[in-house]
């Protein structure tokens, strides 16, 4: 699901307190109706044996850094819920016994299933396992509650920095200390004042919402009824890892007149025509989630999602020129709340709605058709864990496993996710739809040829 604000909102209340933002709060509603559904995760290879002692000092850090951080709920009318320090957390899990190689891919998808509980702040869990062949593969699963992707590196980086240099786990000297304070004495007068702001919140949205009212968004594609494959009752969505070297995904971008984002975009709209899930001719509307986050930021999400329509072409590739003047004409749209869908200006209300409110809308709710994620470089920047550098690492939305009428009415689509390092570029793909992706071969068999379309060289799990 894509979540979008029109601005990045400021959080903290009069008194200082970190206020959830609408984007949190609905990740925080939606976890009482579908728990668990919605997770980041950073997954890594490594060629040597690590220490569970490794493992359990990077836990430390975690534990008091970015990410370790509960829900604070509040009775009073109209003021939002603020985050505190987490006081605990999930355990490390440790397993002695290694873990066939051919069956990483498998592993890190089982540890993504975690019980999460944000109001104690066990909001995230790390793991680890040796491979058979001498190696060791890691895995941190955060809630989206807490964190978006911009958010999860933040935590990733400023901890593994701490772990590398030696330093001892310190909330205060940490980005622990962007989390916020405990709310004191004097919280009665924070959330009424933060309740004023809040009706005022509203009063700006319904304004800027009317003047807006002339501004749409791309259309998205309804989901063929037909064909309707045999499944079993619970789904476990298509997914793999794909690796490419970067220098040709950058030579075949750049020889369609386009760059590594149209070039992602591209891929993914011929995967989701080959497999039938739009007709030729069709305009596919594209999620693109942009990170606001900035310099100290103490949101747990803030990204906004970017849509644009691109034109599918059976036996043709995407057209990278016009998918990169719709990126910039879309961005550019976004940074004028005039331009922005009037439904967005509306945030401060949804997040006046009951529970049970919402809940009604999101059980009617669709996920995006395409999502395309783009971390960029990030890769090498949190390969180190200790002394050691990790072969690979991935990092991806999780669909965790659901009930497969549930996949079929909220109409899932393709999700990518983009990352890469100074030589090589890893896409996590996951296809949604299960009667256009039923498994992990028929995916990558449709993944092949498209990638054969554009003259690239894939290398599956």
């Amino acid at each position: 699901m894509t979540v979008t604000s029109p601005a990045a909102a400021v959080t903290a209340g009069p008194t200082g307190l970190n206020r959830i933002t609408a984007d949190d709060d609905l990740f925080f509603k939606l976890h009482s109706l579908y728990p668990n559904a919605l997770v980041n995760q950073l997954g890594y290879r490594f060629d040597v044996p690590l220490e569970r002692d490794l493992l359990a000092r990077w836990h430390a850090h975690l534990a008091t850094g970015f990410i370790a951080r509960r829900v604070r709920t509040t009775r009073f009318p109209f003021a939002r819920p603020h985050w505190e320090p987490a006081t605990e957390s999930l355990p490390l899990v440790w397993s002695d016994t290694p873990i066939p190689d051919e069956r990483v891919l498998e592993w890190f998808l089982e540890q993504a299933a975690v019980e999460f509980d944000p109001a104690r702040g066990r909001v995230w869990q790390l793991a680890g396992t040796h491979t058979e062949s001498g190696g060791t593969v890691v895995t941190l699963v955060a809630s989206h509650v807490v964190c978006d992707g911009g958010a999860m590196m933040h935590a990733i980086v400023d901890s593994l920095d701490r772990l590398n240099r030696g330093a001892e786990p310190d909330r205060a000297a940490s980005a622990g200390r962007l989390v916020g304070p405990v709310a004191g004495k004097g919280r009665f007068a924070a959330d009424l004042a933060d309740a004023g702001a809040q009706l005022r919140a509203v009063a700006r949205g319904v304004r800027a919402a009317r003047r807006a009212r002339g501004v749409g968004e791309p259309a998205r594609n309804p989901r063929p009824a037909e064909p309707r494959l045999p499944h079993a009752e619970t789904w476990q969505a298509a997914e793999t890892i794909v690796q490419l070297d970067l220098a040709e995904w950058d030579a075949v971008a750049a020889a369609r007149g386009g760059t590594t984002n149209g070039l992602l975009i591209g891929v993914a709209v011929g995967l989701l025509g080959r497999s039938g899930r739009v007709v030729d001719g069709a305009q596919v509307r594209v999620d693109i989630p942009h990170s606001m986050r900035e310099a100290d930021d103490p949101r747990a999400n803030a990204t906004t999602g970017l849509p644009i329509s691109v034109t599918y072409r059976a036996g043709e590739r995407a057209d990278l020129p016009t998918v990169r003047a719709a990126i910039k004409a879309v961005g550019q749209a976004y940074r004028d709340p005039a331009t922005v869908p009037p439904i967005q200006h509306l945030q401060p209300i949804q997040m006046l709605l009951p529970k049970v409110v919402l809940h009604r809308f999101a059980r009617t709710a669709k996920t995006p058709e395409c999502l395309c994620t783009n971390m960029g470089r990030t890769a090498q920047n949190i390969a180190m864990l200790g002394p050691h550098r990790a072969r690979d690492v991935i990092m991806r939305p999780v669909v965790n496993p659901g009930p497969v009428e549930l996949f079929r009415q909220v109409e899932l689509g393709v999700n990518f996710a983009f990352s890469c390092d100074d030589d090589t570029v890893t896409l996590v793909v996951t296809g949604g739809d299960p009667d256009r992706f039923p498994t992990r071969a028929a995916l990558q068999d449709l993944l092949a040829a498209e990638f054969s379309g554009w003259g690239l060289t894939p290398r599956f799990w």
